[in-house]
């Protein structure tokens, strides 16, 4: 098999895995399930990765590497309104690109407290692209981050279903950045009917 081609399989596997012990955690998700999930045999899933263990850290190595990428991309601006946009724009667009692997990256910053998973400890990667320490910081702010990341696992995955990733981009971003207490870019103006309620 060609490298790009692997490469390409390979993301693909990690992704549908990815959303799976997201959705299920990894005690109740089965190389069975990952398998018929992209389209292979049991053996030919073990064939990519040896064991559901092995699966699953290359599962939490791609996620830990989308975060550093995400923190990397946001760490320069500093705190505020331009970097929470910044960090949305990067995080849609690897949501976007990722759905699996971000809902699983997402799913204890959504959940604060749900140790059962390595993942929570990228998923502080995230929180930290928004200058966010859950133990320190402002309730309200927390309350915030936390209520963006989750409507952005959400949309974009809804976007995913509705094969509109790219039309709804933009209204994703604004809809996370006013979440955050902030004007999000191409924001709508009020319906001029809800104006005047």
């Amino acid at each position: 098999m060609a490298r790009p081609f692997r490469q390409q399989v390979d993301e693909g596997i990690l992704d549908r895995a990815a959303a799976l012990f997201a959705r299920g955690g990894f005690a109740k998700t089965s190389v069975q399930d990952v398998a018929g999930a992209v389209g292979l045999s049991k053996a030919g899933l073990l064939h990519h990765y040896p064991s559901k263990d092995a699966l699953h850290e290359a599962v939490l190595a791609q996620a830990d590497t989308l975060g550093k990428q995400v923190l990397d991309q946001v760490a320069r601006v500093p705190a505020g309104a331009a970097r929470d946009v910044r960090a949305v724009e990067v995080l849609v667009d690897v949501a976007l690109a990722h759905p699996g692997l971000v809902a699983l990256l997402l799913a204890p910053a959504t959940r604060p407290g749900d140790e059962e998973d390595r993942a929570s400890v990228t998923s502080e990667l995230v929180l930290r692209a928004f200058d966010v320490d859950l133990a320190t910081t402002d309730p309200q702010r927390v309350v915030r981050v936390l209520g963006a990341l989750a409507a952005l696992a959400v949309l974009t995955l809804a976007a995913h279903q509705q094969d509109r990733t790219t039309a709804w981009r933009p209204h994703v971003v604004a809809t996370c950045t006013d979440a955050l207490g902030h004007r999000g870019p191409g924001a709508a103006r009020p319906h001029p009917q809800q104006a005047e309620a």
